[in-house]
């Protein structure tokens, strides 16, 4: 039963993913990478905001209970994103100004997109 629970979280976070990609770029962001892994890291989105590279993390809740989707992303979170972030920085040579940005997503609503949420 928990592995068929953890297949639906992983379906939902998908599809909040994707939900996230469309939301920014019809704001006029240009998507670069999805699911950037390195060893202890992970961005969800890695996209270009004119002169800012963004790094997002995407969150799905479906319960508003402890603070909701935008709370969820804790100082362990946020590390795990920064570490991946600065392998991307580093295999990219991009040379421009960077932030971390969130969208998050309760169930039933609209994503909400929190620019820079979090600094390094």
């Amino acid at each position: 039963a928990a592995s068929l629970l953890m297949g639906k979280a992983q379906e939902l976070g998908k599809e909040a993913e994707t939900r996230a990609e469309a939301m920014l770029i019809r704001e006029g962001l240009r998507p670069l990478a999805r699911n950037y892994r390195c060893r202890g890291g992970e961005v969800d989105l890695v996209m270009r905001d004119g002169e800012h590279l963004v790094f997002v993390e995407v969150r799905f809740r479906s319960h508003a209970s402890y603070g909701g989707a935008a709370s969820s992303v804790g100082v362990n979170k946020q590390r795990r994103v920064i570490l991946a972030a600065q392998y991307y920085l580093l295999s990219s040579g991009w040379p421009g100004p960077c932030r971390f940005d969130v969208v998050a997503f309760e169930r039933g609503g609209d994503g909400r997109w929190i620019r820079d949420a979090f600094g390094a």
